[in-house]
């Protein structure tokens, strides 16, 4: 199991204040997409879904609900932005997230049952289930060859989050006002910003920044598949994003809109808008999700039922 070592943004327990109990927390949660300003086609891809257990009931003598949920679930938050061309990036993307799917549905243990490590562990065996089967299309497409995705992955339950991530694309947590990277970016010139060559300032100029070092699919099989696990505090917001986002929009500017609003839905609205007001020279992708105690839940801001998801 290739892990990455913990960077200053692990949070452990002791950031929850102490917190000695697993904390109950309910998730408001929204995701939206946009091609931006100057590409034609999205290669963009996301998902926001919730996972429980359920019974579906066929026949019963018993009057009762269609579906029954087991009391215990879980929220699951995925971008993949695919690179490519002739559509190979929207291909890859998209054949990632349906292989990461398919895992979860029919190969993943129940959620429930795995503890942080078993999940992790889980996870990063999804992710190269999707390198799998990324390079299997790419063997029986020539025109697709070489074509690949991030994949940047959370999945939250009570109140943990656990993060798997390959390339670029990026997964933050806002928290008392301070907005915190919780990926690296598995690129070149990052590479070269930890190795001492470009300092931060001369990394967002460089025109080798976009050069992706870890994908799923790509030049080369194999990936390195970073985890963390995160122990979360009700009033967290964790943001999901492409580098369409924070290519155009500086981290001091997307914390400032996570401070002005309460509603995921409205917060990626903005942040899309604000992207392609200041060029949206690539495909933008933004998951919001805010972790609220279950007391509070019925009084927190309810998001609009449209790309978004509420439980």
């Amino acid at each position: 199991m290739t892990m990455y070592p913990p960077s200053d943004s692990d949070l452990t327990l002791a950031d929850a204040v102490g917190a000695i109990r697993e904390l109950d927390l309910s998730v408001h949660s929204f995701g939206s997409t946009d091609c931006g300003k100057v590409r034609k086609t999205n290669e963009d891809q996301f998902v926001v879904a919730r996972i429980s257990r359920a019974i579906q009931l066929e026949y019963s003598s018993v009057p009762q609900a269609q579906t029954l949920f087991g009391e215990r679930h879980g929220h699951l938050f995925m971008v993949a932005d695919g690179m490519g061309g002739h559509s190979a990036g929207e291909q890859a993307s998209a054949l990632a997230v349906v292989a990461i799917e398919e895992f979860l549905l029919n190969t993943l243990k129940w959620f429930f049952r795995l503890s942080g490590e078993s999940i992790l562990s889980e996870f990063q065996e999804a992710l190269r289930t999707a390198d799998t089967r990324v390079f299997e299309e790419s063997a029986r497409h020539p025109e697709f060859k070489g074509m690949g995705t991030t994949v940047t992955m959370g999945y939250s339950t009570h109140d943990a989050l656990y993060v798997v991530h390959v390339g670029d694309s990026r997964a933050y947590l806002f928290r008392d006002g301070v907005l915190r990277q919780l990926t690296r970016d598995h690129t070149l010139v990052e590479e070269m910003v930890r190795g001492g060559m470009l300092t931060p300032e001369e990394a967002a100029h460089n025109p080798l920044r976009s050069v992706i070092t870890n994908a799923v699919g790509g030049a080369e099989p194999g990936i390195k598949v970073e985890v963390h696990k995160v122990s979360l505090m009700p009033g967290d917001v964790v943001l999901f994003c492409s580098d369409g986002l924070t290519g155009m929009v500086k981290d001091e500017q997307i914390a400032a809109v996570l401070a002005g609003e309460q509603n995921p839905q409205i917060v990626c609205e903005n942040l899309l808008a604000q992207a392609n007001e200041l060029g949206g020279l690539d495909n933008i992708t933004a998951i919001v999700a805010r972790f609220t105690t279950v007391a509070l839940s019925a009084h927190a801001i309810r998001p609009q039922a449209a790309k978004g998801s509420s439980s």
